[in-house]
């Protein structure tokens, strides 16, 4: 096993910059999500681990070794693709052997190795069948199971589960999980679908637009986003954004309600803000208190009611566990939890910290 580290690295493709100055540690046998928007370079930065794309500046490190001019097969590393990257012709067990086979192992190692990995991903029935007869999810464990057998120092996963159904990428992401945990690899884990992030990393990594917005763990994230971009892209339903200005020791909003300073921030008076607040940290306030908005749709799930009204034209989420009877057109007041609560500054977008 092996600990990556990536320091100050850049990329160009032509004269357009797409990774800027990324610098990421990654400890050894950590699971770390790079997660951000379509075109952040999260993707990009995998390649580059992997030798897959040369890198324009900075330092790779894979264990001891520096990895920027060493081939792909030089560096020890597994890569799992997004479109899993089968042989057609080949059988499931072929498949899982063809890479060992290359390095020239025992045939006595290849069977031992692909009957370990076949036990650990249940696949024992079906090494004699072709991918074309598989499910996707079974496709998909035998791309893991081809990295598997090569015991590398480092996983790489390129968006492994975007091609499967909601119900099987569930499946498949608390499988993943579980091989990680079995067998403590270092692995680096590539998705634009957060709560992949949130449900399968020791460690997150928000990119945007090249760039690493903020780094650690999924709860680190969700209750202490440095920004207002790291804020709306952790969590789903996304947290509310309201525009308002501190005034007399409050935020008065846009719509003319205001709201008591969340506990972790201050700010001086006059200062242009937005009032974070995650659809689960409001509550239901009597007439005259909190933000009064009108409900615009009410889509019970359960287990929850989500709530999305509108105030001052701008269209906001709350998710309540208790059952409520909210009508389309009826007025609401909301509240919301000032000790999870945020204001960012409108101009940069930073999160707005307590004094010391």
């Amino acid at each position: 096993m092996a600990s990556v580290s990536i320091s100050n690295v850049f990329k160009n493709f032509g004269k357009s910059p797409i990774i800027k100055g990324v610098s990421i540690d990654i400890e050894d046998a950590e699971f770390v999500v790079l997660v951000g928007p379509s075109g952040c370079g999260k993707s990009t930065l995998l390649r580059m681990i992997a030798g897959l794309e040369e890198i324009g500046a900075g330092e790779i490190r894979i264990g001891e070794r520096v990895v920027n001019n060493m081939p792909p097969k030089e560096r020890d590393i597994a890569m799992v693709f997004q479109n899993y990257a089968l042989y057609p012709h080949m059988t499931v067990k072929d498949n899982m052997a063809f890479s060992l086979m290359l390095a020239k192992e025992s045939a006595q190692s290849i069977e031992e190795r692909i009957s370990k990995a076949s036990k650990i991903l249940a696949l024992d029935s079906l090494l004699d069948r072709f991918p074309r007869q598989l499910s996707g999810g079974q496709r998909q464990r035998v791309a893991m199971g081809r990295a598997i057998v090569r015991d590398p120092q480092v996983f790489l996963f390129d968006e492994p589960l975007s091609n499967l159904d909601a119900n099987l990428r569930v499946l498949m992401r608390t499988e993943i999980k579980e091989l990680h945990q079995r067998l403590q690899t270092t692995s680096i884990y590539v998705t634009h679908d957060q709560i992949e992030a949130m449900t399968m990393a020791d460690k997150i990594v928000v990119m945007r637009d090249g760039r690493v917005e903020q780094t650690g763990t999924p709860l680190q994230l969700y209750d202490l986003p440095d920004n207002q971009f790291v804020a709306g892209f952790i969590g789903s339903p996304s947290m509310n954004f309201l525009p308002g200005i501190i005034k007399g020791g409050q935020v008065i909003l846009n719509s003319g309600d205001s709201l008591p300073i969340p506990t972790s921030a201050a700010a001086d008076e006059g200062r242009a803000v937005n009032y974070g607040v995650r659809p689960e940290h409001l509550s239901v306030c009597q007439t005259g208190e909190g933000i009064t908005n009108q409900v615009i749709v009410v889509e019970p799930t359960g287990a929850e009611t989500q709530v999305f009204s509108k105030v001052a034209g701008q269209q906001i989420t709350s998710v309540f566990r208790e059952r409520h009877t909210f009508r389309p057109g009826e007025t609401l007041h909301l509240m919301p939890d000032k000790a999870r609560a945020h204001l960012f500054d409108q101009a940069s977008g930073q999160r707005i910290k307590a004094s010391p």
